[in-house]
């Protein structure tokens, strides 16, 4: 499954071109331009399950700096600094990474 079996291409490369410059990425933007506010708990979920790369249940920092991959091979790499506050947003119970609870709330809250 790809990131395009849940959402538009066209709203997914609109977003990736709007946060085209490093230190530019805001995840409730990003989220809310895909388009993946509007979806269902059960789209949420598969959209989770693709950026969860080593399908271990949770994303983890490392999966974290690549997440714009996820959503399209064209995406860039989020800085150090952007994947360092995207993690500190969604991971609530301070485990070191976001669950798919967790990443609910993240969608939830854009």
């Amino acid at each position: 499954m790809s990131m395009t079996d849940i959402l538009k291409a066209e709203d997914i490369n609109k977003a990736l071109e709007a946060f085209k410059g490093a230190e530019s990425f805001d995840y409730k933007k990003f989220f809310a331009m895909v388009g993946l506010k509007g979806k269902t708990a059960d789209d949420v979920k598969k959209a989770f399950k693709v950026l969860d790369v080593d399908q271990s249940g949770f994303i983890e920092e490392d999966e974290l700096k690549f997440v714009l991959k996820g959503f399209s091979k064209n995406g860039r790499d989020l800085t150090d600094a952007e994947t360092k506050a995207f993690l500190k947003a969604g991971d609530k119970d301070g485990d070191g990474k976001i669950g798919i609870d967790e990443f609910a709330v993240l969608v939830a809250e854009s």
